[in-house]
């Protein structure tokens, strides 16, 4: 793969032998992040997991606490009570049934998360072959199946993100954006990697976690030494 000028620059103050130490990962990726818009920082975990097995899958939800740097849109599925519920919330969008072919037909996808009251599933579950594949159902797991609509709002907003192995067991989450301050950054990386090491399968045999990098958007993965999680 080809890179430009900026990123070749930046990947030579990188050093592809050493793992850093967290601060120091955070600091060189906000300093090799040199494109025109605000980057977002990324991590991506390797692990040592077998996604085919179910009690190897991992799959949950944590409260960045200094929240993404993103404007999130939350879509609700609710009836009742819980509509006006999640529209004091501050739910961008909220509906049920008469959503159904918007999405499926329409193609109408401006929300980033989806929030369903356990009676809704029924309905979701019709959207299944849509959300799904773009990560967009709604899993108790991840604390967005539940009647609770104001602690499930209150959190995304907060800056909640959902973490989850990929097909090649990886983990892919955003935390924070390049404008962070490090401290900002590290604290949000500390919050994401407690759940993430919470979270081991207790079947796992061998190395849970592979390999941890730290990138921004544009600019150059930078690994982390994960020796003390």
């Amino acid at each position: 793969m080809k890179h430009g000028k900026k990123y070749n620059e930046a990947a030579k103050q990188v050093d592809r032998s050493v793992l850093y130490d967290p601060a120091d990962a955070i600091a060189l990726v906000k300093k090799t992040a040199t494109a025109k818009f605000d980057e977002t920082v990324e991590i991506h975990i390797r692990t040592g997991c077998d996604g085919r097995h179910a009690e190897e899958q991992i799959r949950g939800a944590v409260v960045l606490p200094n929240g993404t740097g993103k404007t999130v849109r939350v879509l609700v599925f609710a009836k009742g009570d819980k509509v006006a519920e999640a529209e004091a919330a501050g739910a961008d969008f909220v509906g049920g049934d008469e959503l159904i072919p918007k999405i499926q037909n329409e193609g109408w996808l401006d929300f980033d998360v989806v929030v369903a009251t356990p009676d809704m599933m029924g309905v979701v579950g019709r959207l299944g072959k849509v959300l799904g594949p773009k990560g967009l159902m709604p899993n108790p797991k991840a604390g967005t199946v539940t009647m609770d609509v104001t602690k499930a709002i209150n959190d995304i907003k907060a800056g909640k993100i959902e973490y989850r192995l990929d097909k090649a067991n990886i983990i892919h989450c955003p935390i924070g954006k390049a404008s962070f301050t490090e401290e900002q950054l590290l604290q949000n990386f500390d919050a994401l990697m407690a759940a993430i090491i919470k979270a081991k399968p207790s079947t796992l045999k061998g190395q849970y976690l592979r390999s941890v990098t730290l990138t921004s958007t544009m600019g150059p993965g930078v690994k982390v030494n994960s020796a003390k999680f």
